[in-house]
């Protein structure tokens, strides 16, 4: 499974501000199925499936981990 940070959406071309919010969304997701490891405030790698799904687009990370 592939995760997402903050810094690799920034990476990507998002906003810090932005960012932080897509991961917060993403742990709110995750929660919602029943994952309440994500419920943590210091835990700040979310599955990528999580942002797409929020975002409505596939993300490429394997771009931003090799650049």
């Amino acid at each position: 499974m592939q995760t997402v940070t903050k810094q690799e959406l920034i990476d990507l071309g998002f906003g810090p501000s932005q960012s932080a919010d897509i991961i917060r969304k993403a742990k709110a997701v995750m929660v919602n199925r029943g994952f309440t490891y994500y419920t943590s405030r210091r835990l700040g790698r979310v599955p990528a499936e999580a942002v797409e799904e929020i975002l409505g687009f596939p993300i490429n990370t394997q771009e931003v981990r090799h650049a």
